[in-house]
């Protein structure tokens, strides 16, 4: 819907926080379960400076 959103850093620790917590399910206030593949995966497409790296 417009004007939803969701910030969160880019890390995996972050991320996975944020998935554990729910926060995506409450910020987009969505019923149900969430699908997170796509979020894990652009993450995983990012290599290192998911890491930490620059």
């Amino acid at each position: 819907m417009p004007g939803r959103g969701a910030w969160v850093h880019e890390t995996r620790e972050c991320v996975e926080a944020a998935i554990r917590r729910r926060a995506f399910v409450r910020a987009l206030r969505v019923s149900g379960p969430l699908d997170t593949q796509t979020i894990e995966k652009r993450l995983n497409s990012y290599g290192n400076k998911v890491n930490g790296s620059k």
